[in-house]
């Protein structure tokens, strides 16, 4: 991301640039900020997001009163080098008025999170990180990885029997969870069962 400053423009619009603040998890835009090359050499930096002050015309890091601080996952450039886009972790409303987002939405986790989960299950399967657990179920082999799904979807079956809530949703997910690595395991993502899903809604 570092080489990334040299190719910012941020004589176009005054010495500054937009930036749009993302929430890396849940995908839900959080606010629009301005930062001027220094905020930008800060974030990158410290890895917590630091803007330009348009009103009070001086820098400033998100959440320094608040405590509300966004760490800084990724920073991306845009087509026309004017634009910035910051996806973030963010540690606590994002809006001045304790709302999640400026826009007053909720930040809440939806079916989005489900690409994030395939995307890092496919970061895994290519990097097999040492003491990942999804990275022990690759190594294990295709036929550990099934019986695994199969474990899974009894508990689920017998979760769902009872009334405990929590635990059935436990069982839910983690029937998803190690579907989603055989389906990499196999060769394929979730991308796949949803295109399939598509053609028979068709």
């Amino acid at each position: 991301m570092i080489n990334m400053l040299e190719k910012i423009d941020f004589v176009k619009c005054g010495g500054m640039v937009p930036v749009v603040v993302q929430d890396a998890g849940t995908r839900k835009v959080l606010m629009l900020a301005y930062m001027t090359r220094e905020a930008c050499e800060i974030t990158l930096k410290t890895r917590r997001a630091t803007f330009f002050s348009r009103s009070r015309n001086e820098l400033w890091e998100k959440g320094e009163t608040s405590g509300n601080w966004l760490e800084v996952k990724d920073m991306l450039l845009d087509c026309d080098n004017d634009t910035l886009l910051l996806k973030v972790d963010p540690k606590g409303p994002a809006c001045h008025t304790g709302a999640d987002t400026c826009f007053n939405e909720t930040n809440s986790a939806d079916l989005s999170f489900l690409k994030t989960l395939d995307e890092l299950i496919a970061t895994r399967k290519q990097n097999l990180p040492e003491n990942s657990y999804t990275t022990s179920l690759f190594r294990a082999g295709v036929n550990k990885v099934a019986q695994k799904v199969g474990e899974e979807a009894v508990e689920l079956i017998i979760e769902a029997k009872d009334d405990n809530h929590e635990l059935f949703l436990n069982e839910g997910a983690d029937l998803l969870y190690h579907l989603l690595v055989l389906l990499h395991h196999k060769g394929f993502s979730l991308n796949d069962i949803v295109s399939v899903l598509e053609k028979r809604h068709s």
